[in-house]
């Protein structure tokens, strides 16, 4: 397989190499759609998908698209060629690290590792994370909602590298220390010479803080076991799925790096006669709200509390109708929720003012203890 530098990504999107980030977006996904082998039966169609999946993942990415532009036009001395491990100009010189330091590992880290130089293209960071969940949300009526339906789902997730089946590293089973940091994961850089304090601890570049680097990173993920590419899968949604039900799909979210397992599809159903507007939740709150004031106005001689407690029932009465009320049962449920909430922080503030009442009462009134 050729390197990430052997490849003409913008020839594989078929974009130029001025291009925005919206064109290269709507150029990934025209030929996603042609190259999907559930879609195009050709031989080769599964081998041109992932390659435009992995131009994407890369043009697609600021940083790394930086990167790669630097390596196609030379930037990087030492990337994709012999080992250097111990190149004397380090992370800012031409010797087996990056040259003109792309990175921007300058002023005051350009010098600070010395000897201790590494070719990050032979040593990438080994961080296993298990992956993260992929969220979609998917609106339903009230009739797919009460049946169930089927929805196919097209959407973009992390996978595992075919190549070096998701270890980040082709020859080698596990990762060895970072010999920039020794497994500590920070580096002491000397500043006395520049500000006049002794030593600045700061992460490994190498390793990023993980203590651990991969040796020989695989040319297709870059070290991490994961490449970017696009998926399908049918939902299928259960009869009687109500408005924040969930429907999970294992394995089927993003791949860990290195090797670690993957994330879940979570797919959200929302179904919009049982949700709550934002104005519907704080009706129902203020009401909630206003009743430990009626009970309070009641022991209490505080007219004045009265007015209070109207101007929030009004409130609340306005907001809960204002979008209509003729809902299902559910979305009065989730009313009552809100209700419940704003009655349980009304007893906290009435419990407060009843204390200062009190407080204020009994200092009215002075001491009228005596003497024995």
């Amino acid at each position: 397989m050729a390197s990430m530098n052997e490849k003409d990504y913008y020839a594989i999107l078929g974009v130029d190499k001025d291009a925005t980030t919206d064109q290269i977006r709507r150029a990934f996904q025209q030929k996603a759609r042609k190259l999907h082998p559930d879609v195009n039966k050709a031989p080769d169609a599964e081998e041109k998908f992932k390659e435009v999946s992995e131009a994407y993942a890369v043009l697609s990415d600021d940083a790394k698209r930086r990167r790669y532009d630097a390596m196609r036009s030379g930037g990087f001395a030492g990337y994709g060629g012999p080992a250097n491990p111990y190149g004397s100009a380090g992370y800012g010189g031409d010797a087996g690290g990056y040259g003109g330091s792309p990175f921007g590992w300058g002023f005051p880290f350009g010098g600070a590792y010395g000897g201790r130089g590494r070719d990050r293209a032979k040593a990438r960071s080994y961080n296993p994370r298990a992956g993260a969940d992929v969220v979609f949300n998917l609106e339903l009526d009230d009739a797919q909602a009460k049946d169930g339906c089927r929805r196919g789902v097209t959407y973009q997730r992390y996978v595992s590298c075919d190549v070096c089946g998701g270890k980040g590293s082709i020859e080698h089973d596990h990762a060895e220390t970072c010999p920039t940091c020794g497994g500590t994961g920070h580096i002491g850089v000397d500043l006395a010479s520049l500000f006049g304090f002794g030593v600045l601890e700061v992460e490994c570049p190498e390793c990023e803080g993980t203590g651990k680097v991969v040796v020989d990173p695989c040319p297709s993920c870059g070290g991490s076991g994961r490449t970017l590419s696009a998926s399908e899968l049918v939902v299928e949604v259960p009869a009687g799925s109500h408005d924040g039900d969930e429907v999970r799909v294992k394995g089927m979210g993003n791949a860990g790096t290195n090797a670690m397992p993957a994330g879940d599809f979570v797919c959200r159903v929302g179904v919009a006669s049982e949700r709550l507007s934002q104005r519907q939740a704080s009706g129902f709150y203020l009401l909630g709200f206003a009743l430990p004031f009626v009970i309070l106005g009641a022991l209490s001689t505080f007219s004045a509390l009265w007015v209070f407690v109207a101007v929030m029932v009004v409130a609340g009465l306005f907001n809960m109708f204002r979008d209509g009320f003729v809902k299902s049962g559910r979305w009065w449920r989730s009313g009552l929720m809100s209700a419940v909430n704003g009655f349980s922080n009304g007893v906290f503030v009435a419990f407060v003012i009843m204390l200062f009442q009190s407080c204020a009462s009994l200092g009215s009134r002075g001491y009228t203890g005596g003497y024995y």
